[in-house]
Order: structure tokens, then sequence, then C-alpha cells
């Protein structure tokens, strides 16, 4: 299977739900949700691709860097390079049925253990979806960290412990999600989580604990000091909140206020290998990969996911070659122009 392959059958399996667009920036979905799209105008979702764009890279070929190392640990995970899937659910809903929730949640884990990352996996209005990620963990031996709704706290604790009996070398909780509607409507109510509430998280749960959904300094802190292992700077997709900025815009600044102290990730807008270097050299350990793998899945199942992966990779090492970065675990801000 090739790239333009994937895409055409993806294209035919969306409806219109995702139109593959030349460059996936948010402008032909603006609004569409359900759907791929962001949410209101679209802005936050674009911002994100905005603000990653406008980064510069410092082309250098005066040195000795020829095999970078793209491997690196993260929460006691190797990887291949800094990169997991994002974790999305409601396929039914936002893909029109492309694929069914198992489906897709399989292509995923297996797509991403066969490039050698792991994968999110997603949770939603319906318990099923959550467990749609623990049967796909069930095919990679356990190796997937699924992503809770912030539900009540004795529900996160509930679901995590799951998560761990099912393998899982970590959890988390896309606590972005805090205002959603439908959540409520099925009876699962959610809403955002005090410093105090996010410390009963983890002193009730004994796997590392992620906390996606941080676009401030002071939340990342306020994480950080709660014990939370990791963050993931993200608004979702552009998809909880109009008008917010990019993450590549407020990386720099929370990267400062916590790196060291905890593993810092990111998403949003990141189409590439050289993104991703991008966001490294912005401050973030490694990145989260959604809409382009949701596209791989449905238009190759595992092996569009394990494809998609390895080009970036591919794109990841000559970005690497091209600035002198010798590893993917000391990557310099000098590499960025400005």
């Amino acid at each position: 299977m090739d790239i333009n392959t994937m895409k055409q059958i993806a294209r035919e399996k969306f409806k219109g739900s995702c139109r593959i667009c030349p460059v996936c920036n948010g402008v032909a979905c603006a609004g569409e949700m359900p759907g791929m799209g962001g949410c209101g105008t679209g802005n936050a979702f674009r911002n994100n691709f905005a603000a990653l764009a406008r980064v510069r890279l410092n082309l250098r070929t005066v040195h000795n860097v020829v095999e970078p190392k793209l491997a690196c640990n993260i929460l006691g995970m190797s990887l291949a390079m800094p990169v997991m899937a994002a974790p999305i659910a409601g396929i039914n809903v936002n893909m029109k049925s492309a694929l069914t929730e198992d489906e897709y949640a399989a292509a995923i884990a297996v797509g991403s253990v066969g490039a050698g990352v792991i994968s999110m996996t997603g949770d939603g209005s319906y318990t099923d979806q959550f467990d749609c990620g623990l049967r796909a963990l069930a095919l990679v031996k356990g190796y997937g960290i699924p992503i809770i709704k912030p539900r009540v706290v004795e529900k996160v604790v509930e679901m995590a412990k799951r998560a761990e009996e099912a393998g899982a070398p970590a959890f988390g909780m896309d606590i972005d999600a805090a205002a959603f509607i439908s959540m409520a409507k099925a009876g699962h109510p959610v809403s955002p989580k005090t410093q105090v509430e996010l410390s009963e998280i983890k002193q009730k749960t004994s796997i590392p604990f992620i906390v996606k959904g941080i676009m401030t300094p002071d939340d990342a802190v306020a994480c950080c000091e709660a014990g939370v292992d990791a963050i993931v700077v993200s608004n979702h997709g552009g998809r909880v909140l109009d008008y917010g900025p990019g993450t590549a815009e407020v990386l720099p600044d929370i990267a400062s206020a916590v790196k060291g102290r905890m593993t810092v990730l990111v998403d949003g807008g990141i189409r590439s290998g050289i993104d991703i270097l991008k966001m490294l050299a912005l401050g973030a350990d490694a990145v989260l990969i959604g809409r382009p793998l949701s596209i791989a899945a449905v238009g190759g199942g595992a092996e569009g996911v394990e494809l998609v992966l390895r080009n970036y990779s591919s794109e990841l090492k000559a970005a690497m070659i091209l600035t002198g970065t010798a590893d993917v675990a000391a990557v310099s801000r000098r590499i960025i122009f400005s």
C-alpha cells in the first residue's frame, strides 16, 4: 500500500466527514462537529496548524551527525521515536462509521506497535468506547495507554485500575473534555479537576498518570505539584474552546515551568517528521499524532497506520541530520530560526 492509495480509500469511507485535504489545516471542516473539524469557527484548530507552521528551522550541514538517535524512553516505555498515537473515540458519530469503534482502536494499536511506538485509546459517552480500547490493548499485550474522560474521581480511579489490569503501562485523563454535554446526557458527568482531586487520583493508582489538555503554565505546575507524571499540552485538537492559541505557541512557557520535573507531551497540528522535531525543539519530550493517523486507519487499517508512522520516522531522521541534531532526547532550541 502507498500513501495515495490509502488516502483515496479513506476519502471514500469517510463519506465527507473528512475530505482528506492536501493540507490538514482545519479550514474546510471548520465548525463541523460531529465531524473532524474544530469547534465554533474552527479558529483553535487553525491556530494549532498555523502556530507550528510559523516555526522555521536552521539548516546546518557542517557537523558529524550521520546516524541520529530517534529512540527514546518515555515514562519507562521504550519507543522507536518520540511519538504516540492520540486517543480518539466516537468513530460512529464523528467519522460516519467509516470503521467500527473496535476496528479503529485495533488499527491504531496494532499499527503503532508495528512502528515501534505506542497508542492511546479513547473514552466517550458510552461505556463500550472505553472497552473497545481495552480490547485493542489485548491485541498488543496491553501495550497502550487508555485515556479517561474527567469523570468523578471514583470512576476515574476505577477505570484506571481496569487499565492496569489490562497491562497498560500508564493511563491518562483528557481534562479538557470537562464541558462535554454528551457525557452528562449519557449519565456520565464530567468536570474540571482541582489539584487536590488530581492528587487523589494519583495516590489511588499505581501506574503513571498523564493529564491531557494543559494550555497554561499554572495548570502545568498544579499538575506537577499534584504528583502527575506527565502532561499533554493540548486543546483537544481545537474541539473544545474556540479562539484558543495554538499548542506550539504555549508549549515553550509550559515546558520552562515544569521541564525536568515531569514529562511534557504535546499534540496539535503535527503533520510530518519535521513538525515532530519542531515540537521537541520547543520543549516537548514526545508528541501525539491524531488526525493523520485517523486517515491512515480508515484508509489502510493497521498497515496504513504503520506506513504513516514509518514515513514520519524517515522525515524526522532527515530533519535531524539537516539541523545537526544527534539525539531526540537533546534537541536544542538553537535549531529554530528567530
